[in-house]
């Protein structure tokens, strides 16, 4: 079996092996999409091709869509050429369940593919060509935090974005340059209104985009590039949105189990293309739960995805939905089982769930200390939610996901995952910071991640972090054994706002965390028992 079009009409080969191939007729849904258009995505990575392009599917499956989704890759213009075509845009989905079951389905709910390549007059006339129909409703994006990004660490422009800002929307080098001279062509055609909706999966994503847009726009109309109306258009509500959302499933790296399994099934198409510099799988695997909040501001109209499981609602709660996932009921977990994973010598998350010590530990920040504070959204139930979380995705076997991996960059996401319970804490009348007993012992076995030796005393490899160089030289001389106390080199770490998003100390914890430190450097084994003692 071969994912191509021709393939599919042998049905009773696909559901004989085990597979959901499309129902639908996709030469005409193909039609119905070129001539005219209403979604484009950029962004061709497994979480697009595992969320998006199914729920698109779903909705295609039982007929309540006539039209697809057009894909665009902005940086692996390979992946156009050498996966997505050759397969006539279809993919394999391979669903993970956490009873140790999977369903294979064949997703062909994306149309056409093109590369977000200004230097190539077909894929960026074809580009402008859609951005110019007035029935295009949506682009959205799955393009990474870092996709939006117009300046270095040192906050100077990139020099693609500089050289942007002086030729103007002919022909940019960088994404946010390019999308913007797409939005240029809409607004000279007609000044046709769209959604820009950003599905990454970043706060107030929304507004991220819109800043990158505008900014390049005011240099273009800056240096008479454009018409000075192109920004009051890029401004205008009521023309061009740029709609909050929060996004939430688990795909992980193509795992080799399911490419055999997918294999011994008889599908051919199983092992990695190579696409420039990089390998990418016709399938994909990911967890069975997800979550898609959209803001419901959409000028043009907008598709009916809601009959594929979105939840559209106000910008408000949006933000509510955000700050409960990354704050109470998922991220701060992940992060807890991250730490401690790694001091143990974990090297899957969902191993960690066979813990006593480390599932009570996470069921403790999130039911115990997490709930009390936080905000329920409304359309979401917050204890609900990280029930699924502790009892079916992070448990799932099938989710090859590592401590290792979402250690990386825990610097960066300390203030959002445990400083804000911990200042809402602080404004509360009947609860105090100081009472919390478990995400200070996280903040403390962070503290002993960052020594970079393991439980069993032996050295450890610390995930890439930005402020490594700066945090690991103030642990760097403890030795476990050492009886403390420690005030002089935890105190620059635990006193910086900018890692906790407020002074631990003010916050009435900095010598509980100490505490908890030194009862995790006084031996070898000092974790596991320290663990066991308060769990």
């Amino acid at each position: 079996m071969r994912l191509k079009n021709e393939e599919l009409k042998n049905v009773s080969q696909w559901t004989h092996a085990g597979f959901q191939i499309p129902s639908y007729d996709r030469e005409q849904i193909e039609i119905n999409t070129k001539n005219n258009p209403t979604w484009i995505h950029f962004g061709t990575g497994n979480l697009f091709r595992a969320f998006p392009a199914n729920i698109q599917h779903t909705i295609l499956e039982n007929r309540r869509a006539d039209k697809g989704i057009i894909a665009v890759s902005g940086t692996n213009y390979h992946v156009i050429s050498q996966l997505f075509q050759p397969h006539d845009n279809l993919t394999v989905l391979v669903t993970l369940k956490a009873d140790g079951t999977i369903e294979k389905s064949v997703i062909g709910s994306i149309m056409e593919s093109i590369t977000l390549d200004s230097q190539n007059e077909i894929h960026w006339s074809r580009l402008k060509e859609i951005f110019s129909a007035p029935s295009l409703q949506l682009a959205s994006l799955t393009i990474t935090e870092k996709g939006y990004s117009l300046m270095n660490s040192k906050k100077e422009y990139y020099p693609d974005v500089r050289e942007d800002f002086q030729n103007g929307p002919a022909a940019p080098l960088n994404y946010m340059s390019k999308i913007t001279a797409l939005l240029y062509k809409r607004f000279k055609q007609g000044e046709y209104p769209i959604a820009m909706v950003s599905m990454d999966n970043c706060s107030h994503n929304g507004t991220k985009l819109k800043e990158s847009i505008c900014t390049i726009a005011k240099m273009w109309v800056k240096n008479s590039l454009t018409e000075p109306e192109f920004d009051d258009y890029l401004n205008n509500t009521n023309k061009v949105s740029y709609p909050w959302t929060m996004i939430d499933k688990i795909t992980p790296r193509t795992d080799e189990n399911v490419r055999k399994l997918l294999k011994d099934a008889g599908l051919e198409d199983v092992n990695d293309i190579k696409t420039g510099r990089n390998s990418v799988a016709p399938f994909v695997n990911a967890e069975e739960t997800g979550y898609l909040v959209i803001e419901d501001d959409f000028p043009n109209g907008r598709p009916n995805l809601e009959e594929g499981g979105v939840i559209f609602t106000d910008r408000e709660t949006v933000d509510k939905v955000e700050k409960m996932k990354v704050c109470t009921c998922l991220n701060p977990l992940h992060t807890t089982l991250a730490i401690f994973g790694c001091l143990l010598d974990y090297t899957l998350i969902a191993k960690e769930m066979e813990d006593p010590h480390l599932k009570s530990l996470v069921e403790r920040i999130g039911y115990q200390e997490g709930l009390p504070v936080v905000i329920n959204p409304g359309i979401m139930n917050p204890k609900a939610f990280i029930d699924t979380v502790l009892n079916i995705r992070i448990p799932n076997p099938f989710i090859n996901d590592t401590p290792q991996r979402i250690a990386e960059d825990t610097s960066q996401k300390m203030a959002i995952r445990f400083g804000e319970t911990i200042k809402a804490y602080k404004k509360r009348t009947d609860l105090k910071a100081s009472q919390l007993t478990y995400i200070p012992l996280v903040i403390a076995g962070w503290c002993r991640y960052l020594m970079g030796i393991n439980d069993r005393g032996e050295e450890m490899n610390i995930s890439p972090d930005p402020l490594l160089e700066e945090l690991t030289p103030y642990v760097r001389d403890i030795s476990l054994g050492d009886k403390g106390p420690f005030h002089k080199q935890l105190q620059p770490i635990l006193s910086n706002p900018n890692i906790f998003g407020i002074d631990l100390y003010k916050a009435g914890l900095g010598e509980k965390i100490e505490n908890y430190f030194q009862e995790l450097v006084s031996d070898i084994g000092a974790v596991r028992e320290t663990l066991s003692k308060y769990l």
